[in-house]
């Protein structure tokens, strides 16, 4: 492990109330328990939240950065072992508690949105109406794509933050949902305040990463009770339970290129997506610089970047209870979801 290199989580310890930790490899050390040692100096009483180190982010970031390094390297002056617990013994929350904002970025992969495009029925809006030659389909998706990676917006809009659970919790499937699908998808987590950024300053902003999967209910997204209003994003999304996020935070300093991580969801040993980040259409800096353009971006806000390619959709194959989702992105931990 490189020195100083460390995620963050919040976890819950015996059925205990939620603690924020430090995340070194196999271990998991409680932030309480490094300031009861005496070794970790920030000026907060309340280390069951990681929303609190993210509110003065600037100044935690080197601090634990110090710690860890204490804590690492060939000759680490502190044992990560008499500190910590094995990771396998705790229960993952979602790493950051309460966000103020989750916004989502819709059609953002481009092999996705062409794979929609060409596929899936219930998709509207995005150039293929009255279309129906395939050849055809695919060079209108393509374009649309280029368009956006030139100089496009982002297509956004909101999750619920009481829709987030654990990594390792269980996804809850309401009976009524026809076509309940995954999308996992690399969150960004913001560690500044930001209104009207711009692209070029907008990294400065990422405080950084983890994975989340954006559940669906495909067949809700557009109804057909009201086709002339568009997405419904509130009904084809925000239902409870439905979103797996964490179990890492990982500080942005440790991800040395967000747009060279394989993303891959396998359910029930399965491999069903398995893309690259460098997929992304419209990428993170003009993401933030556009929602700071709408309503200030807050320490703690969560961003999901997009899905890539091989949802359910694409396979004809949707979740059922039972079901079992195993979801990576390079360096960020791994999930691993029933469905209920």
């Amino acid at each position: 492990m490189q020195a100083d290199t460390f995620s963050l989580a919040r976890v819950s310890l015996d059925g205990r109330s939620p603690q924020a930790a430090m995340v070194l490899g196999d271990r998991v050390i409680p932030l309480q328990t490094l300031a009861k040692e005496g070794l970790l100096a920030l000026p907060m009483s309340d280390f069951g939240s990681v929303r609190t180190l993210l509110d003065a982010w600037d100044s935690v970031l080197p601090v634990l950065q110090a710690l860890s390094r204490q804590l690492t390297g060939e000759r680490p002056a502190l044992d990560p072992k008499a500190l910590g617990v094995p990771a396998s013994t705790v229960g993952f929350l979602p790493p950051v508690d309460s966000p103020r904002h989750v916004f989502c970025i819709g059609a953002n992969y481009r092999q996705h949105v062409i794979g929609l495009m060409l596929g899936d029925p219930d998709m509207r809006g995005l150039g293929r109406e009255g279309v129906t030659d395939p050849a055809e389909l695919r060079r209108l998706a393509e374009a649309t794509m280029d368009e956006r990676a030139a100089g496009g917006r982002p297509y956004a809009f909101i999750r619920f933050p009481d829709t987030l659970i654990g990594a390792h919790q269980s996804v809850y499937l309401p009976r009524d949902i026809q076509k309940p699908d995954w999308e996992l998808e690399l969150a960004v987590i913001i560690g500044r305040r930001a209104r009207n950024i711009v692209a070029a300053e907008a990294m400065s902003c990422v405080a950084g990463y983890a994975i989340i999967n954006d559940l669906t209910a495909r067949e809700r997204v557009f109804r057909k009770d009201m086709p002339a209003m568009g997405a419904d994003w509130l009904l084809g999304k925000n239902w409870q339970d439905s979103a797996p996020f964490g179990p890492l935070f990982v500080p942005a300093c440790f991800v040395k290129d967000p747009y060279d991580l394989r993303i891959q969801l396998n359910l029930n040993d399965r491999v069903m997506q398995d893309e690259s980040t460098s997929d992304m259409v419209i990428r993170i800096d003009r993401q933030v610089e556009f929602l700071s353009s709408i309503i200030e971006l807050q320490p703690g806000d969560v961003i999901a970047t997009g899905s890539p390619a091989g949802n359910g959709s694409h396979y004809g194959v949707f979740l059922k209870p039972g079901d079992v989702m195993t979801g990576t992105i390079t360096g960020l931990g791994q999930q691993r979801t029933a469905c209920t």
